[in-house]
C-alpha cells in the first residue's frame, strides 16, 4: 500500500453506514492522573511522551495491552521506514474477543504509524503471509475491525484519542454497549499506566473509593 492508503481505507470503513464504528472520548491523561492516583509524577505527561508510547505499544502490545493479548503470541515483521519518515509494519498476536472475553482469537492487523500527525491505524486483515513465508488467518470468532490512536492538545495536556470500525454488516449494538461500558471506567487505560510505570519508573496507585 502506499503512505496514505492505510488512512483511506480506515475513513472508508469509518464512514460506511454497513459498518459498526465507536469512538470514546478524548482522555485527558494528566488531568485523569490527578483524580485518580495518589502518586502522580513530579511533572506532568507530555504529548511526546505519549506518542511515544504509543509507537512502543503498536510493536509490543503484549507490554501494553497485558489484559488483553494471550502471554507469549505477539510477533511483529516487516518494519519499514517510509520516504515521509512514516513507518509500516505487521503484528499478530491472540486477543480476547470483545464479547466473549474468556476467549482469545487470532488478530492480524497492518500498522501505519504517522510520525507527523501523531496517529497509528491498524488495518484488520483475514490473513496474511509471515516473515518465514507460513500462512496465517484471523479468527472468524470476531468481526475484522481496523482500530485508530492519536494524540493530540498540547505538550503539557496531551489528550490520548481512540476510534474503531468493526467490518460487520450486522446488528453491532452489543459492541457499542461493550465499548460504553470500557468508556465507563475509571482511571487511566492499561497501556498509559505500563508506560508510566515501565518506562518512566514511576509506580502508580489508584485512589480508593
Amino acid at each position: 500500500m502506499n503512505t496514505n492508503d492505510y488512512e483511506i481505507l480506515f475513513i472508508d470503513a469509518w464512514s460506511d453506514s454497513r459498518y459498526t464504528q465507536i469512538e470514546l472520548p478524548a482522555l485527558d491523561i494528566n488531568s485523569t492522573l490527578a483524580a485518580g492516583y495518589t502518586n502522580t509524577p513530579t511533572s506532568p505527561l507530555t504529548r511526546t511522551q505519549l506518542w511515544d508510547m504509543e509507537v512502543r505499544k503498536a510493536a509490543r502490545p503484549d507490554l501494553y495491552i497485558t489484559k488483553v493479548i494471550r502471554p507469549g503470541t505477539a510477533r511483529s515483521w516487516g518494519r519499514r521506514k517510509l520516504d515521509n519518515g512514516d513507518e509500516t509494519f505487521i503484528r499478530v498476536s491472540e486477543q480476547r474477543l470483545w464479547l466473549q472475553p474468556d476467549t482469545y482469537g487470532t488478530v492480524i492487523e497492518a500498522c501505519y504509524l504517522n510520525h507527523a500527525a501523531q496517529k497509528v491505524t491498524f488495518l484488520g486483515l483475514p490473513e496474511v503471509e509471515d516473515d518465514a513465508g507460513h500462512l496465517i488467518v484471523a479468527s472468524s470468532e470476531q468481526p475484522l475491525f481496523h482500530v485508530e490512536h492519536g494524540v493530540s492538545g498540547a505538550e503539557e495536556l496531551p489528550l490520548n484519542a481512540w476510534r474503531i470500525v468493526h467490518l460487520t454488516k450486522v446488528d453491532g449494538s452489543k459492541l457499542v454497549q461493550r465499548f460504553n461500558e470500557m468508556a465507563e471506567a475509571t482511571g487511566l487505560p492499561e497501556y498509559v499506566e505500563r508506560y508510566i510505570e515501565n518506562v518512566l519508573g514511576h509506580q502508580l496507585s489508584q485512589k480508593r473509593g
